[in-house]
């Protein structure tokens, strides 16, 4: 583990190490961000007393199917984030989901997010596995709404002691995901899924729909319902 007191982003850091030889796996973490960023290009403000770290790693799988560690990401995060609503009040303080593609949810609200950026070089292929959530603030204004754990009446850990819990799940679930295969992610995600079976919009890159979210496949697309047609939804962002 790499701590900075700050970097631009710890996913831009990761991109870095990879480039320069690092084979991993090492988590790079920093308590401010001065260029975070999410998906699609956005900015993703990290704030004070909240967890910034990115999981830089050469997966020994085909590059077509990596991508399925993101599954393996919110589970990590959401089981992270039940451990410490649970133990401060001794009962879930929060109902935690997570939300496809890759967001994890308290009480319906964003508590974190994942960003997965890959490459390869010399030595093989490199995947970055970015992830922020919210411990004692959120941002205001946002899109999708926002939440903190602090925000929820539960007292939030501070980085490193949420780190220390996540990187012990992800480690959990990545050896799932090489042992077992998607599959067994893809119950285990389906079982935390917010708004399964229920209507959803979905806002593709040149058109929005609309319908029932029907589960994930086999690859991860999102399966939408629309009046009695499933269609597979390979990218894109989901409102309730």
């Amino acid at each position: 583990m790499i701590r900075h007191a700050e970097l631009d982003s710890t996913s831009s850091e990761a991109r870095r190490l990879a480039e320069a030889g690092e084979g991993g796996p090492v988590w790079i973490a920093a308590e401010r961000q001065t260029a975070g960023r999410g998906r699609r290009g956005r900015v993703w403000d990290s704030g004070s007393g909240n967890l910034a770290a990115t999981l830089l790693l050469r997966p020994d799988a085909p590059a077509a199917i990596i991508g399925q560690l993101s599954f393996a990401a919110a589970l990590a995060v959401s089981d992270m984030a039940a451990h410490f609503a649970h133990s401060s009040n001794g009962k879930n303080g929060a109902a935690i989901a997570v939300k496809w593609p890759n967001d994890v949810l308290a009480n319906g609200r964003k508590l974190a997010g994942i960003l997965l950026e890959a490459g390869t070089d010399t030595t093989g292929q490199w995947l970055a596995i970015g992830i922020g959530v919210n411990l004692a603030s959120f941002p205001q204004g946002t899109e999708f709404p926002a939440t903190s754990l602090a925000q929820l009446g539960i007292a939030p850990p501070s980085p490193c002691d949420a780190l220390t819990v996540l990187a012990a799940r992800l480690a959990h679930w990545y050896d799932v995901w090489m042992r077992q295969g998607f599959e067994t992610l893809r119950t285990a995600w389906l079982g935390r899924a917010q708004a399964l079976g229920g209507p959803i919009r979905a806002r593709l890159p040149h058109e929005t729909r609309t319908g029932v979210f029907e589960g994930i496949d086999a690859t991860g697309a999102l399966l939408l319902n629309e009046q009695g047609q499933v269609r597979a939804i390979a990218a894109g962002e989901v409102f309730f």
